[in-house]
């Protein structure tokens, strides 16, 4: 069983990783919990976790002094980094101590157990190869506004809004000063990883669709580059195929890709142009099989959600809001009003009574 350390001086921030990490599934256990840094580090000497989540601005001593001295005294953890998006450069620096990756405030549970699962990948690659190496953060930091690209274009069958998206990877690659394998294999491999999660998004098989990463394909930037481009537009070709010669439309991957993406902009028009229909025909034979439109199947999944999320008072409104696609935390609290006839706040109150 793998050991996770969380370390923040809010409580409920730390509810919120505890409730949404897949720990049992992901073979973790929650091994303590810390409020600074200085109690962190006792832990790490009675328990020795392999995987430490941390906030970067706490009281006392703060994630950066953490990090330092974990980067001294347990060089082989793994550490999760938790800030908001306007505290990284505060964080970059401390970041260099090799942690894996970050994760933005609000925490997303996708996110959260995509990181946990890359955790769990670096631990057992090192069991096997001692000698592997973290990526560099600046790197990583860089990647992850690509990636969301990525995800985007993909899920919108867009092959050259995915191609400028992979060379921008490249860029950044070449702009960093990346010449070691190592780490444009940790590139290569996370990118691959992605494109598996949006092949099983999007109900495609995953066996024997994607190449190994070769010693070539880590020679220079762009010969990772070219080959990631390959891989996409290759599974793209396929999903195409798959969506467009049909001779009937499969209803049950256009509602479990609702399922999987309804937290992002999934529109009517978006998913006729992903499944190669008219919307007028997309949202007729929708409704026909589910009893509802496309937009108020979406709207019943958001509302559902939010209404499981703010059962638990300690994830915050404002966080069920933006994990339930509403950035605008009024217009979350109108559009539930409307749904349930109360509002979240009332909602919550009347659960927990």
């Amino acid at each position: 069983m793998i050991k996770v350390l969380l370390v923040d001086d809010e409580s409920w921030n730390r509810d919120i990783v505890r409730t949404f990490g897949a720990w049992e599934e992901l073979g973790m256990e929650v091994a303590a919990e810390a409020e600074d840094g200085i109690e962190a580090l006792r832990y790490m000497q009675e328990l020795r976790p392999q995987i430490v989540i941390t906030d970067m601005r706490m009281p006392g001593a703060d994630g950066v002094t953490l990090m330092n001295q974990l980067h001294q005294h347990y060089p082989a953890v793994k550490i999760i980094v938790i800030s908001g998006y306007d505290d990284f450069k505060y964080a970059q620096n401390a970041l260099r101590y090799g942690a894996v990756d970050y994760l933005l405030k609000p925490i997303d549970p996708k996110e959260l157990n995509a990181v946990l699962h890359k955790c769990k990948q670096e631990l057992e690659a090192a069991s096997r190869e001692p000698d592997s190496l973290g990526l560099d953060m600046d790197v990583s930091f860089s990647l992850a506004a690509c990636k969301q690209r990525l995800r985007v274009h993909f899920n919108e069958l867009h092959v050259d809004g995915v191609a400028a998206a992979l060379q921008e990877v490249r860029r950044e690659l070449e702009r960093n000063g990346v010449t070691q394998s190592g780490t444009l294999h940790q590139v290569a491999r996370e990118l691959l990883l992605l494109l598996r999660e949006l092949m099983r998004s999007n109900a495609l098989e995953e066996d024997g669709q994607i190449a190994q990463i070769t010693p070539d394909v880590l020679a220079s930037c762009a010969n990772t580059a070219d080959f990631l481009m390959k891989q996409y537009a290759y599974i793209l070709e396929l999903l195409v195929k798959q969506r467009k010669f049909k001779n009937k439309l499969n209803l049950d991957e256009v509602r479990q890709y609702i399922e999987h993406h309804y937290a992002e902009a999934v529109t009517l028009e978006g998913l006729a142009r992903a499944f190669f229909v008219s919307k007028e025909y997309l949202s007729k034979v929708f409704k026909q099989e589910y009893g509802r439109g496309v937009t108020d199947y979406i709207l019943h999944l958001r509302m559902e959600q939010a209404k499981t999320w703010l059962a638990d008072e300690r994830i915050p409104i404002k966080t069920v809001a933006e994990m339930s696609g509403y950035e605008d935390v009024a217009y979350f609290y109108r559009v539930f009003k409307k749904y349930y006839g109360i509002a979240p706040g009332e909602m919550r109150k009347n659960t927990q009574v």
